[in-house]
């Protein structure tokens, strides 16, 4: 027995030395990443660099084109913000800049979904915070970084970009699409803004609509579908500000349906969604 203990000992010495020696390789094959993460400007220059290099490789340019915008927004907002891009279609698609060219009587506008990592923390990648998987992101955000969305409106003019607004998208990951809609009330143009929602196996919509026209802040209402709810957009109260009906569903063991619905209506006075059956419930989008 005696004799067995310096083995023993010898044996956890070599594991603890093999253990301390494979995590220091790790550490050290991930901190490149991680220096780039937590240095904006070492992420600038890799973002300067990416967008030369399609610069390069484009074809027929124009001031108003897309790689122009990137351009703009890096330049013009705080360092790790960036232009986000839709999610794949196709597992071997190119994904496409996240931005919709509306043509006006008095120019050309650009809605576009911008992303900007929170100040303090390590930048995010726009890749984490666009697609399925990356909704579960809201879970538990900081280890990736924290995206905040942003709906921005440009407008191209004497060959550069000016900013008209900009509206918070009120979700941190799991982007997917954007597109240009009409309410069939009243023909009000607006902007869904499409994110998955993989813990619902569902999506949510972010709904701007131009009440007022495009040059104005739009007006913001959610709408969502998933296995056991759904909120749809709605006609209630014949104003011109769009209502909704939320969904009440059953979760037996067999089935799952929807057993009634109530309406909510936007309170202009102050402005908040206010539930038609019981005033105390409000929801501010």
């Amino acid at each position: 027995m005696n004799k067995a203990i310096p083995v023993i000992l010898f044996f956890f010495i070599a594991v603890l030395f093999y253990s301390c020696g494979k995590n220091k390789q790790e550490q050290n094959v991930q901190s490149p990443g991680q220096e780039v993460a937590y240095s904006p400007d070492k992420d600038a220059e890799i973002q300067q660099y990416n967008l030369k290099v399609k610069e390069e490789q484009a074809g027929n340019r124009n001031p108003y084109d897309t790689l122009a915008l990137i351009s703009y927004v890096l330049k013009n907002n705080p360092q790790g913000t960036y232009l986000v891009n839709f999610d794949k279609t196709l597992t071997f698609n190119v994904p496409k800049p996240a931005v919709i060219y509306l043509r006006q009587s008095d120019g050309i506008y650009i809605l576009a979904v911008i992303a900007r990592s929170k100040p303090g923390e390590r930048l995010i990648e726009p890749k984490n915070v666009v697609g399925y998987d990356q909704s579960f992101i809201n879970l538990d955000s900081t280890k990736l970084g924290t995206a905040f969305f942003y709906l921005t409106l440009f407008k191209g003019e004497n060959d550069t970009f000016t900013k008209i607004w900009e509206t918070p998208i009120p979700d941190h990951g799991g982007f997917n699409n954007m597109a240009m809609e009409r309410w069939a009330y009243n023909g009000t143009p607006y902007c869904k803004v499409d994110f998955h929602y993989a813990r619902g196996i569902g999506h949510i919509d972010y709904n701007y609509f131009f009440i007022n026209g495009l040059t104005q802040l739009p007006h913001l209402l959610m709408t969502y579908k998933g296995i056991d709810f759904q909120r749809t957009i709605a006609n209630v109260n014949n104003d011109k500000y769009p209502d909704y009906y939320e969904y009440l569903y059953y979760d037996l063991p067999d089935r799952i349906y929807a057993k009634d619905s109530v309406a909510f209506i936007w309170d202009v006075k102050d402005s908040l969604y206010v539930n038609t059956r019981n005033h105390r419930q409000t929801r501010p989008y």
